[in-house]
């Protein structure tokens, strides 16, 4: 079946990048992506491509190539499902705030409202794509409803989650690993099949296309993110045991990575790991462990989370422990986004961090080269409710967002390098030298007090 008409209902991290590479490359193919959220997509549409809704290095070169070609934003849900061969979903899939599984299941009413919408406005057969990351027989689940809603169409139901890690979202996408399409083993699905294969054939290798069928395509996904996250958890449980007994973490990472069958990717020590996706699947992939009675295996990948926010609650600790014994009040916190090279901060280290130091009185300057401050105040916000803390004025008194680096460290005593952002390590902390009391503490190496590095300074 050639795809003419590419329809994908969600224009967020996903779902924006996704179809902008797809518009590049397949340019015979129209793309509307589409979102209930007017002011996302009047941000997908703005004439300043600095200030799209996603900040992926390359995107806004690709925005710029691509939108009103073949590739369009837009609110109108209804036509752009009516018109389209092939429907993406990529909508979001957080955890459940209530009910059975509440804080591990994935929460289902987006992906579930989505397909009611495509079985509502189709008026001719669909090939409908999972592209949000999803639990094992989700794809059952959407085929009900949209069987239900609509008994006198076919929709055949392909899962291909995606592998984009944020800030390289664009080159994960140009250069992949690999691409995965689980579908059934169906005449029409196979058909199915074939035809997303074809559209990814435009530029990635078919030896790189890997075809399944949809339940192993949905746990491949969950299981790539608990893996890398177990990868991070590990190597942070080991920085605690470094600053105990003086080895040094980078020195074991690095001996540790030289092991071919370990490999050096994601050996590095950090303040923990964030972003959408690793701490939701895994406390996904235990929730479903659980419901099948595998306790035990649930067990394994929670230590993963436990690992992870111990890491924040022990780089909190450390600058907490520095300021009582320095009775010092002013913390500049450098990074807001969970990770470099993305306006991400969902889940990120530093809002525990920020939280942390708050309760313990701190007054904190946060800069952010690409977090404004809204998305900023936006989080903390959430993050006090979700403690149950009122997050009154007296605290908010306490928080000031900055513009630049010099500015927020400008009052301080104290840098926490949260966020691993280039100009963060190229910026000159020497001239710091002169201040009597001034520790830099760098999230991406939470180093002893005793040791003294580039990013790690005590005035005289």
């Amino acid at each position: 079946m050639k795809i003419k008409n590419i329809c994908c209902i969600g224009a967020g991290y996903v779902g924006g990048p996704t179809m902008a590479v797809i518009a590049l490359k397949c340019p015979e193919i129209k793309i509307n992506v589409v979102d209930t959220n007017l002011k996302k997509i009047r941000c997908w549409n703005t004439k300043d491509l600095n200030k799209l809704p996603v900040f992926e290095p390359g995107l806004s070169k690709i925005i710029s190539k691509t939108r009103n070609k073949n590739l369009f934003f837009s609110t109108k849900v209804e036509k752009a499902i009516d018109e389209a061969d092939m429907i993406f979903m990529a909508v979001n899939t957080p955890t459940k705030t209530s009910g059975k599984g509440k804080g591990m299941a994935a929460d289902l009413r987006f992906v579930k409202k989505c397909a009611m919408q495509i079985a509502k406005f189709s008026s001719s057969d669909k090939i409908v794509v999972e592209k949000s990351t999803l639990p094992v027989r989700t794809a059952e689940k959407i085929k009900d409803v949209l069987k239900k809603e609509n008994k006198n169409l076919n929709f055949e139901v392909l899962s291909n989650p995606e592998f984009l890690a944020e800030g390289t979202a664009i080159k994960d996408l140009f250069k992949s690993d690999r691409v995965l399409i689980g579908g059934d083993n169906t005449e029409s699905g196979k058909i199915a099949v074939n035809s997303l294969v074809e559209i990814y054939n435009k530029w990635i290798p078919l030896d790189k296309i890997i075809t399944t069928n949809v339940w192993s395509s949905e746990l491949s996904k969950l299981a790539s993110n608990a893996m890398l996250a177990q990868r991070i958890s590990s190597i942070n449980s080991l920085s605690a045991f470094c600053e105990k007994t003086g080895a040094k973490i980078d020195e074991v990472s690095n001996a540790v990575g030289k092991d071919h069958r370990i490999g050096p990717y994601f050996l590095k020590a950090s303040i923990g790991f964030g972003g959408s996706c690793f701490k939701k699947d895994i406390l996904n992939l235990a929730y479903l462990c659980q419901y099948y009675g595998l306790m035990e295996v649930a067990d394994y990948w929670l230590q993963v989370i436990k690992i992870n926010d111990y890491q924040k609650t022990r780089f909190s600790k450390k600058i907490i422990d520095y300021m009582r014994k320095n009775k010092l009040k002013n913390v500049a916190i450098l990074g807001w986004a969970f990770k470099k090279d993305t306006n991400d901060s969902r889940e990120s280290a530093a809002i525990d961090v920020g939280f942390n130091l708050l309760m313990k009185g701190a007054r904190l300057t946060i800069y952010d080269p690409m977090v404004n401050q809204n998305k900023i105040l936006n989080d903390l916000t959430t993050y006090f409710k979700i403690k149950n803390i009122d997050f009154n004025k007296k605290i908010k008194s306490k928080i000031f967002i900055c513009s630049s680096i010099d500015q927020a460290i400008n009052t301080s005593d104290v840098a926490a390098i949260i966020t691993e952002w280039d100009q963060f390590k190229d910026y000159n902390w020497n001239k710091l030298s002169l201040i009597k009391y001034y520790m830099i503490f760098d999230g991406r190496n939470i180093i002893d007090e005793n040791i003294k590095t580039k990013l790690y300074k005590i005035g005289n």
